[in-house]
């Protein structure tokens, strides 16, 4: 099976083609620590041939969602230091997705405070999870052109805190509607300075913030993925396909890792413009090593592999509820079904407790 087989990327040797998607698990404390229970829940999905962490926040401005953890703390780069070693002495590597929520947050979980956001638009027609319960989403302030500078050093000083941390290099979570993807879109920026208008100034943020991060923390160390054709979280743009064509063009001029590209999740019948075939339009476009994310299995994660775009794939609910998702791939063993009821929040139910192989 080509999903079995090594890959070299970057500096790395991954021991097979298979990712562990980023997810986010709320297990984290209320001062964004994980803990040994996290070190446990990643140690014994190792045998991915790479590791993405769930979504870590940037900064405190960053926070969205509760229980969810930082890498802007001394205590939180040394909580993750015990994840990276215990990963490496398993024989794996491990990538750090690093995050800002802009709107997709509320003030109950922000100390009153409400969400940033390119401009002062909420997110309609859906709730968001936070610690007293689903919440109508505000309306977020939108943010001051210094402040955006201010986002960019911090996702800098993000990626240095990981490699501190242990980490064989970050992602740039720009996909499903966070803040990004927020900048990147119509629907979310109605800016009139130099981060909004033209696709060339909505891609601003995004480039900006690749480029620092590159700079920091060197060649095929950074990462980035992009969700072209999901609309989730009001994530609207009237031409998807040249926005993410230019956003694409630019990054194929920096030294990436990968750009991790998401399918099209979601029903988009009402929008024409968006390409169902995500790898097929744009995986094409980029001179980076691919990675097809969303909804694979065995079978269809062979076959992506196959046509020759993608050449790695990632597995999220499989590998959350699979720790040892590899070896049932190979002698295509039965898989645990996952436990919707438990992926956010609690304990150890079902995080850690998914029974591996005998």
């Amino acid at each position: 099976m080509k999903l079995l087989q090594k890959i070299d990327i970057g500096n790395l040797e991954l021991q097979n083609k298979m990712a562990m998607a980023p997810m986010t698990r709320s297990r984290a404390d209320a001062n964004g620590l994980v803990n040994d229970l996290t070190v446990l829940y990643y140690t014994q999905r190792a045998s991915a041939g790479l590791l993405i962490t769930e979504a870590i926040n940037i900064s405190v401005q960053a926070l969205g969602s509760p229980f969810t953890p930082g890498i802007f703390t001394d205590e939180q780069i040394l909580a993750w230091k015990k994840v990276t070693k215990a990963i490496h002495d398993n024989g794996g590597k491990i990538i750090a997705q690093l995050w800002h929520t802009g709107r997709v947050g509320h003030s109950i979980d922000r100390a009153g405070i409400l969400p940033v956001a390119p401009s002062a638009i909420a997110i309609q027609g859906q709730q968001h999870f936070t610690s007293k319960g689903p919440k109508e989403y505000e309306t977020p302030r939108a943010l001051e052109t210094s402040e955006i500078k201010q986002i960019v050093q911090d996702y800098k000083q993000a990626a240095i805190n990981a490699i501190e941390a242990g980490f064989d290099g970050v992602e740039l979570h720009a996909a499903f509607g966070y803040l990004p993807n927020q900048f990147l879109v119509e629907s979310a920026n109605i800016r009139t300075d130099e981060y909004g208008g033209s696709i060339e100034n909505r891609s601003r943020f995004v480039l900006e913030t690749m480029q620092v991060m590159v700079d920091a923390i060197g060649e095929n160390k950074v990462a980035i993925k992009l969700s072209p054709s999901i609309p989730f979280n009001s994530i609207i743009d009237s031409n998807p396909t040249d926005l993410y064509s230019y956003l694409l063009s630019e990054l194929n001029k920096l030294p990436l890792l990968y750009v991790q590209l998401m399918n099209a999740m979601f029903p988009t019948d009402h929008l024409p413009q968006y390409p169902r075939d995500v790898i097929g339009v744009f995986g094409k476009l980029s001179n980076h090593l691919v990675m097809a994310n969303g909804g694979y299995t065995r079978e269809t994660g062979e076959l992506e592999l196959e046509k020759g775009i993608a050449k790695m794939i990632s597995y999220g609910t499989l590998f959350l509820s699979n720790p040892d998702l590899p070896k049932r791939f190979e002698l295509n063993a039965e898989l645990n079904l996952p436990d919707r009821a438990t992926m956010y929040g609690g304990g150890e139910k079902g995080y850690t407790d998914y029974p591996a192989l005998n």
